[in-house]
């Protein structure tokens, strides 16, 4: 039986984006992924569960779930309410490309 191949993630990535379409699909997720980082990184920081931080902000533990594996869309509005509940201001910047 042959054994299966296994990857370390940059070279599954390295692999994956041989095809641009991949490449692209992965690239229009960055804003995504990085809103999502920056939501786990600043709770982590402030050393706050997810359970906590959803009762700062009025909410349930498993929206900050869904939020942190990035299973939902986060509105401006709720993006707010996190940043107010960590202590934390919002900004938006749009840069070239």
């Amino acid at each position: 039986m042959k054994r299966p191949k296994y990857y370390t993630t940059e070279e599954l990535k390295k692999e994956l984006f041989k095809n641009p379409k991949a490449r692209k699909a992965y690239e229009d997720l960055q804003p995504e992924f990085a809103i999502v980082q920056a939501i786990i990184d600043a709770r982590v920081k402030k050393k706050i569960s997810q359970e906590e931080l959803a009762k700062r902000m009025g909410t349930g533990q498993a929206v900050i779930s869904r939020l942190e594996n990035a299973n939902a869309r986060p509105s401006l509005s709720l993006i707010k309410r996190l940043a107010d509940a960590l202590g934390l201001k919002v900004e938006l910047r749009l840069t070239p490309r």
